[in-house]
């Protein structure tokens, strides 16, 4: 019979509660739904680093300080990246989360359990592609710059409807370079 109060048996029920979780997250719904095998890869690495990190160091004395010395350099290696995505952001801090959540001791393993079911749920539920199938996103590169596009954003957007032939709910100005008369912007529509 296993003793989940023995170290090792609870270390070995916190990893598979954590492996099982990351896998459902990252490659069961990420992976699936954005094929994206370079962020499923990065959030699933992280994840294993994180968990075995802050496993050594919650069973260890460690003050709050620390904790937060510990994010602090996760966060420079956001300001040294290229940017992702805010859905890749959110798979990937949900990736670290579950890590945290998973290596914390002191917590019992139903209670864990049952915030990591959670967890997944809500990303399942939230991300599904059912949830807001009526909006969708893309970035487009214009090669003009309309003179107008940032004191009328009213007739930017009624621009890109035309151009594009959809409705366009809202856009972002994401990049405007008038050396080469460019525009990225990220536009959120219905067809």
């Amino acid at each position: 019979m296993l003793n989940f109060s023995d170290p090792i048996w609870e270390l070995i029920a916190r990893l598979a509660i954590n492996t099982s979780a990351m896998s459902l997250l990252v490659f069961g719904m990420y992976y699936r739904r954005y094929r994206d095998r370079e962020l499923a890869t990065t959030a699933s690495m992280f994840n294993i680093f994180a968990f075995a990190v802050l496993t050594i160091l919650s069973s260890v004395q460690f003050s709050l300080a620390a904790g937060f010395g510990l994010f602090a350099i996760l966060a420079l290696f956001s300001l040294r990246s290229e940017q992702i995505e805010k859905i890749e952001i959110a798979y990937f801090f949900g990736a670290i989360a579950i890590a945290v959540i998973c290596s914390v001791l002191g917590t019992g393993l139903v209670f864990v359990l049952c915030i990591v079911s959670f967890v997944i749920a809500a990303a399942w539920i939230l991300d599904h592609p059912n949830m807001m199938k009526s909006a969708h996103g893309a970035k487009v590169t214009l090669d003009a710059i309309d003179p107008d596009i940032l004191s009328d954003t009213e007739k930017t957007r009624r621009l890109l409807c035309e151009r594009l032939g959809v409705d366009v709910m809202t856009f972002q100005i994401i990049e405007l370079n008038y050396v080469n008369d460019m525009a990225r912007i990220n536009i959120f529509y219905r067809n």
